[in-house]
């Protein structure tokens, strides 16, 4: 297909492409790169000169020492529309779509750590003939929800995903399984009190049927759609301060969720990389620093780091618990 007032022949990666951006917000080419062109740099660069020719995206303004940080422009949302591509997203106006777009420099660090995380889940699993992804979303309005947290008053609590992921495995019968994450990329500004609270309601979103419902089924049948949660925390301190207020909490959170350092997950997410708070509690049994309770005033435990580092049990994304 011609695009409007251009002359570039627009192929299906590219509504592909401008269908994600629409999406994502924005992107750099790093990310397009690993998430739509197998990880050719020199191709992505390519087709994102022709369709920034073509008025589709553009860049955000940038110091010099900054990527550049692509986003769809107008003309790109209008062709979007025109191709009926953005029915399953809700509906916004032209205005609506460029507020937006207009992210803020408060924000857009987070968002592109967490397209960061996205192409190295693709980068991951692009050559591989098991797994492959069915859905990775970092709009966090589609798959909001509200959940409670238990020990609390009894009103609800919004929470806004930083990602959905769904991966597809094939079966050797033939047949196809799926795995089910939510995915939350830790901002150093929160605290571990921020990251534990959201821990608890998504347990409570699986526990009181409500990600069961968002199924299309009913609340009793929630055991038959489980999913994890991935924490992604700046380091491994930070992790295991994670892991241990996990352990505090009440009902403790001792499995569903799943804690790396952002460093290794570039490395790659599906690796042995992740810890769960009741395997850091078995490393540390029977040592002083197991659910130490905080005295008011935050310690650095380097012994403690060692320990975990030495002997916990790490996960991989998809083995079988």
């Amino acid at each position: 297909m011609e695009s409007p007032n251009s002359t570039i022949n627009l192929q299906d990666r590219d509504f592909t492409l401008l269908r994600g951006l629409f999406e994502s917000r924005i992107m750099t080419s790093a990310h397009t790169a690993a998430i739509y062109f197998d990880g050719s740099k020199e191709a992505a660069k390519k087709r994102l000169q022709k369709l920034k020719a073509a008025g589709l995206i553009t860049e955000r303004k940038r110091r010099v020492n900054e990527p550049s940080v692509l986003f769809l422009t107008r003309k790109g949302f209008s062709l979007l529309e025109c191709e009926k591509l953005l029915s399953e997203f809700p509906r916004l106006s032209a205005t609506a779509f460029e507020k937006r777009a207009n992210v803020s420099a408060l924000t857009i660090r987070h968002e592109l750590e967490v397209m960061d995380v996205k192409a190295a889940f693709y980068s991951a699993l692009k050559n591989s003939d098991t797994f492959s992804i069915a859905e990775f979303s970092t709009w966090p309005r589609l798959h909001e929800f509200k959940a409670h947290r238990r020990g609390y008053d009894s009103a609800e609590i919004l929470v806004k995903p930083d990602g959905f992921i769904r991966i597809h495995e094939k079966e050797k019968d033939g047949g196809v399984s799926e795995h089910t994450f939510f995915l939350e990329v830790d901002r150093s500004t929160e605290t571990q009190a921020t990251l534990v609270n959201r821990a608890a309601c998504y347990l409570d979103y699986y526990k009181s049927g409500g990600f069961a419902v968002r199924n299309g089924v009913s609340r009793s049948a929630y055991k038959d759609f489980p999913f994890r949660v991935l924490i992604v925390l700046k380091n491994a301190e930070r992790r295991n301060n994670s892991a241990e207020g996990l352990l505090q909490n009440n009902p403790p959170i001792l499995t569903q969720t799943y804690l790396s350092t952002f460093e290794q997950v570039m490395a790659d997410p599906t690796k042995e990389i992740w810890i769960r708070p009741v395997d850091y509690r078995k490393a540390l049994k029977a040592t002083r620093f197991i659910e130490s309770k905080s005295s008011g005033t935050y310690r650095r435990q380097a012994q403690r780091e060692e320990l975990v580092e030495e002997k916990i049990r790490r996960m991989g994304l998809f083995d079988a618990v």
